[in-house]
């Protein structure tokens, strides 16, 4: 049940296992369920628990897994974790307990051990116990970076997965998008939308769709409550298909009904916006260029109090509750390198409040020598349905 060659996860743990060192990290706590599908194919919701897997820097000790028992035949069947350890539901559970005797029987009393703190698998009052059970024992460190790092550039395999995944947001945005009109229920958009991901192989994504007309059509997040479109509004979309857990995303504001000429306007503001950050997502520039060409465009042109203060994200195989895979976050001043084999959702977005009317473009990009990839084929054309 591996989706990489076996050859990959060893490749992804000496790399990590390098980076370890060179951060002087004797051990790595890992909370994370992205870094235990990226480093070991172990894929699983049971992160909602505790959950950790204990990587050391010697290449000769072999990953640990401490889980549940009703993840041990997950463990087993979807991952290379050769050694699962295993704690139980009791009255008083405290897993920190079992967490340590993996780390004294690694003898890394003394240890500088990190640990991966920014992550939905490390609730706080499950990080209470381990600061707890650990304090004078290790040196615990936050870590949250350096598996995440790894993960920003994708290997060839990955990127035939993001590939998969833009062609089944493709088909997704194409059925929403024929399903909308005036009169019609927002809930059978989104239904429409979800087939072509399940039928053409994919996972449900992680979040979303983010759909909604009307005053919804402005919000930039999920909320419940779908309505019936008026037979004049308008309707955003915003969904990712996920596959084999990689996202690629697309966004869009259609017209219903009819479109205003203020709508139109818009809609070449924002297409002028995200041709501006897809030409400045260059390998060599910086993360925040893109940022800064989003600015320019929409202050520019009148919309600098519509425009958002971030245009986008990476994007990777994420699970619940987003698809976001951040960082590095799109903003002005992030001054990290772009580099070839990163995966972008670029995002032009105007809300403005006052008139009540929302307008947004965005899709995933693939940086590489020169100018990025593109990688949707649905054209960013302003779209009126009757």
């Amino acid at each position: 049940m591996l989706h990489f060659d076996r050859s990959e996860f060893d490749r992804r743990i000496k790399a990590a296992r390098m980076l370890m060192r060179k951060e002087g990290l004797d051990a790595l706590l890992l909370f994370a369920q992205e870094s235990h599908f990226y480093l070991t194919g172990f894929d699983t919701s049971g992160f909602v628990f505790f959950q950790c897997a204990l990587l050391t820097s010697d290449e000769t000790d072999p990953p640990v897994l401490l889980t549940r028992r009703p993840d041990l035949e997950q463990a087993r069947r979807t991952s290379t974790f050769t050694d699962i350890r295993l704690w139980y539901d009791r009255p008083g559970m405290d897993p920190s307990r079992e967490l340590l005797s993996i780390l004294e029987e690694k003898k890394l009393k003394g240890a500088r051990v990190g640990i991966e703190m920014r992550t939905f698998g490390l609730t706080a009052d499950n990080y209470a116990l381990i600061a707890a059970r650990l304090a004078g024992w290790c040196e615990l460190v936050d870590a949250s970076w350096l598996v995440r790092s790894l993960r920003v550039i994708k290997s060839p395999a990955e990127i035939d997965y993001v590939r998969e995944a833009a062609e089944l947001a493709d088909q997704s945005l194409e059925a929403m998008i024929d399903a909308a009109g005036p009169g019609v229920f927002e809930g059978k958009v989104a239904a429409a939308g979800a087939v072509p991901i399940l039928a053409g192989g994919g996972d449900p994504p992680p979040s979303g769709p983010v759909l909604g007309s009307g005053d919804r059509a402005l919000l930039v997040r999920s909320a419940t409550g779908y309505r019936t479109m008026d037979a004049v509004d308008q309707l955003t979309l915003e969904h990712a298909a996920s596959y084999r857990h990689y996202c690629a995303c697309l966004m869009r504001t259609i017209a219903i009904g009819k479109a205003s000429a203020k709508q139109e306007h818009m809609f070449d503001v924002t297409l002028e916006a995200i041709t501006a950050m897809t030409d400045a997502a260059r390998s060599g520039a910086t993360i925040g260029g893109i940022d800064d060409a989003h600015r320019a465009v929409f202050d520019r042109r009148g919309y600098g109090h519509a425009r958002m203060s971030a245009c986008g994200y990476s994007l990777g195989a994420t699970y619940r509750p987003s698809w976001m895979d951040v960082p590095p976050m799109i903003y002005s001043g992030n001054e990290m390198i772009i580099e070839p084999g990163m995966t972008l959702f670029l995002h032009a977005i105007l809300v403005d409040a006052e008139a009540n009317l929302a307008m947004s473009l965005g899709y995933t990009i693939l940086t590489r020598d020169g100018a990025p990839e593109v990688l949707s084929r649905v054209k960013p054309e302003f779209v009126v349905k009757v």
